[in-house]
């Protein structure tokens, strides 16, 4: 009725979708873990706080500034 060569072709086709929907669904699951992710790591800053990276890089120039004026103060340069 069947040739052999058929029912292993079916099979195996079968087995790919069923493989693939698996891995389509963990798929899914791991891109709404890291939405979820993203979402508790800046979830919590609100628009008057503003972006702690910000924050971080005026802080960084303040750090700059501080080191500019005592390497002046060290080499005897009057500001």
């Amino acid at each position: 009725m069947f040739e052999p060569t058929v029912i292993i072709a079916g099979a195996a086709l079968v087995g790919l979708t069923i493989v693939a929907a698996a891995l389509l669904r963990a798929w899914h699951g791991w891109l709404a873990l890291k939405r979820q992710e993203l979402e508790q790591h800046h979830g919590g800053e609100t628009p008057e706080a503003g972006s702690p990276m910000g924050a971080a890089r005026i802080e960084l120039a303040d750090l700059k500034e501080r080191i500019k004026k005592l390497e002046a103060i060290a080499s005897g340069v009057d500001l």
